[in-house]
């Protein structure tokens, strides 16, 4: 009965993908779907969850169709192109990092050989030493842009968040003040501030709770025709112990473009820096919380996919069969016809999330992945912050994959050790964690649904994304990777991005599994190098499985924990009194 009851929301997905052309029929039938929902909701959530407040996890309807009726292998995945610009490359230009400083010296070079454009968009720029030597990075090569004997055009645009930009007499804006001033003409900051932050919440919310409202949240990073997608942001930590992800797209020009009008979209919305510190409207935008919130949302929701519209109907035009059609140009082919540009074996799909302007394209695109994960597929699932929506958990419940999701322990959790409420959050996460394990166990889902914890001595972790694994197949295909985190906040309130990489390259491939198997498979021996012997071990996962069957470990009240602090740090402490790397798996098998 229960395997049923998760089974049903999936159902509905399904029976929506084949209503293509039935829209009456499929609207009452996703009415019908969102109350069923709900009425769960309602059911089987306790009042524990509020780090993800006013959850109604509402389901979109995706307009393609099911993955299931594409042609096989990596071709199946060309339905993604019907809602987002595809971009087809060469594998040879994509590498994936893997580790923080790797991060930080290639944006540092990067940004030092930049001739034309620097383009990073963030939650927010540090304070600290590191975070000024990038800040000097970006004043030397703007200088030097100019004394060049054919001073180049070089302009910086720079998007991050209002809110938590501003926390602090020292801030990211005052960061970055001195490019202002010296540079007005070639420097360009934007500030995200939420329509939804306005009027009396406005006032009464203080800092630091004011960004659990909405953020702007995407993370991209451009330096002329490259481009790093990640989940980090320009904080010391993400550049020395803070574990995330990052993919480096080399001489994608086109990509670059997309990402350029996309960050420029967002911050035509945003308010302006200016050279005194004080912010200012784009002449004739609506002011995000002064002017009228509906007018606010519909002109940021234009703004935006017209850019994604406009990318869409180029790349068509520029590919008239992007992918894998037999009128691909083989690489001989192309270069006899004067193309020295190979066929593509890698498609890159830039999936954006922006609820509050009703635009949610990576939500509908991955939960069709999920429902349409088949079975024997295995999907490598990873969050800093385990909270997914309802939506997900159901599709994970109630799929034929097989699940490997990857969390933070309470140790590496970037709130760990914080004073005050924030403190108490990764006991809420934990708790979250535990309701979700009773559910998978009360299926009967402990074989093919299975979480580990992410653990390293004094490091934090804040990776996030997927990898797909099709049936058969020791390498994936697919990846998504970006800055959504699976959670309410990314699905609701956040302006998200994130691109799907789908690949026919076996090097490629082998580059993201070594990506997953760095993050998830750390042996016993890596363990006892550092000092993790089996007793600690044993110990560590008997704590665990108490953890799971008893609220009590978590020895804080559950109405004291909220989602506070956006991308949150503990105490500087904190990460020194994690324990030695390891993966603790919660699964049916016993330790």
């Amino acid at each position: 009965m229960a395997a049923a009851a998760a089974a049903g929301p999936v159902f509905w997905r399904r029976l929506l993908g084949l209503l293509p052309g039935r829209p009456g029929l499929a609207a009452l039938l996703g009415r019908l779907s969102d109350r069923l929902g709900r009425s769960r909701d309602r059911r089987r959530r306790s009042p524990w969850l509020l780090l993800a407040p006013l959850l109604s996890p509402a389901v979109p309807q995706a307009t393609s169709p099911p993955c299931c009726l594409c042609p096989e292998g990596v071709h199946r995945f060309q339905w993604i192109r019907s809602l987002v610009p595809e971009f087809g490359v060469c594998s040879s230009h994509v590498r994936v990092l893997s580790s923080p400083a790797e991060f930080f010296q290639l944006m540092k070079g990067q940004i030092k050989v930049a001739k034309r454009r620097v383009v990073m968009a963030s939650l927010y720029l540090g304070t600290g030493p590191l975070e000024q030597e990038l800040v000097d990075c970006l004043e030397s090569t703007l200088e030097e842009s100019l004394q060049a004997k054919f001073p180049s055009d070089l302009k910086v645009s720079i998007l991050l968040d209002f809110t938590r930009g501003s926390r602090g007499k020292k801030n990211s804006r005052t960061m970055l003040l001195p490019l202002l001033q010296r540079f007005p003409e070639q420097v360009r900051v934007s500030l995200f501030h939420t329509p939804d932050l306005r009027g009396l919440l406005r006032l009464l919310v203080p800092e630091r709770f004011n960004e659990t409202i909405g953020l702007q949240h995407i993370k991209v990073y451009l330096f002329d025709n490259s481009v790093i997608l990640s989940g980090a942001n320009l904080s010391d930590s993400y550049f020395t112990n803070r574990q995330d992800r990052y993919v480096f797209l080399q001489d994608c020009a086109e990509i670059a473009d997309f990402f350029t009008e996309l960050v420029d979209a967002v911050g035509d919305v945003s308010l302006q820096l200016q050279g005194d510190n004080t912010v200012q409207v784009v002449d004739g935008m609506v002011h995000p919380y002064k002017g009228d919130r509906a007018a606010y949302c519909k002109a940021a929701n234009k703004r935006v996919m017209d850019v994604i519209h406009s990318a869409r109907t180029r790349q068509q035009m520029l590919h008239a069969q992007t992918f894998h059609g037999d009128s691909l140009l083989t690489q001989e082919e192309a270069a006899a016809a004067g193309d020295r540009r190979p066929a593509p074996d890698t498609w890159i799909y830039p999936l954006i999330q922006m609820k509050p302007f009703e635009i949610q394209i990576d939500e509908i695109v991955t939960e069709t992945l999920l429902t349409e994960a088949e079975r024997g597929a295995r999907v490598y699932l990873t969050t800093g912050y385990f909270n997914l929506t309802q939506a997900y958990m159901d599709l994970v419940l109630g799929t034929r994959a097989e699940y490997q999701i990857l969390l933070a322990s309470p140790e590496v959790n970037g709130f760990f050790g914080a004073k005050g409420v924030a403190g108490a959050i990764p006991a809420a996460y934990v708790h979250i964690e535990r309701q979700f394990y009773s559910e998978v166990c009360s299926l009967g889902q402990q074989e093919r649904v299975q979480l580990q914890e992410y653990w390293r001595r004094g490091w934090t972790f804040h990776a996030k994304g997927l990898w797909l694994y099709l049936a058969g197949s020791s390498l994936p295909c697919l990846t998504l990777i970006g800055s959504p985190n699976f959670g309410y906040r990314s699905v609701h309130r956040d302006l998200e991005a994130q691109i799907a990489i789908v690949t026919e390259s076996r090097s490629l491939q082998q580059q993201l599994h070594q990506e997953q198997e760095q993050l998830y498979l750390r042996t016993s021996s890596e363990d006892a190098r550092n000092g993790f012997d089996e007793d600690d071990r044993h110990g560590r996962r008997q704590l665990l499985q108490t953890r799971f069957s008893d609220d009590s470990s978590l020895g804080v009240p559950a109405s004291s924990c909220r989602d506070s602090v956006a991308e949150g740090q503990g105490s500087p402490g904190a990460a020194n009194r994690a324990s030695s790397v390891g993966l603790l798996t919660f699964s049916g098998k016993k330790s």
